[in-house]
């Protein structure tokens, strides 16, 4: 899970387009949300290896989950953030998020 999280997370700055597209246009600032979630990504998925903080970590993760759940549920209302994924693909992106959330929780140590 840290690999995918850290890898994610660079890519928010190797290919920003792709996540500048599906935040929502009612958030303000779409770069510094999107600098924001990579950092938060690499950051968290260091952590994660790190015994001490892997269960601070996990419930960072779930935090994040739900932070960005806006922008999945945009993709999936907006053909113009869709990313030429067919609809029934976006649709299953949201629960989707639930079995993330659910990953995460595991490292959670509860």
């Amino acid at each position: 899970m840290a690999a995918i999280y850290f890898i994610a997370g660079f890519n928010h700055f190797r290919n920003p387009r792709l996540y500048l597209k599906i935040i929502p246009p009612y958030f303000s600032n779409p770069k510094l949300l999107n600098g924001i979630a990579g950092v938060a990504e690499i950051v968290l998925g260091i952590l994660l290896c790190v015994p001490q903080t892997t269960s601070y970590a996990a419930w960072g993760i779930i935090a994040l989950l739900v932070a960005v759940f806006p922008a999945n549920f945009y993709m999936y209302q907006n053909k113009k953030a869709a990313l030429g994924l067919p609809k029934w693909v976006r649709l299953i992106r949201l629960p989707l998020q639930l079995v993330l959330i659910y990953w995460a929780f595991l490292y959670t140590k509860y």
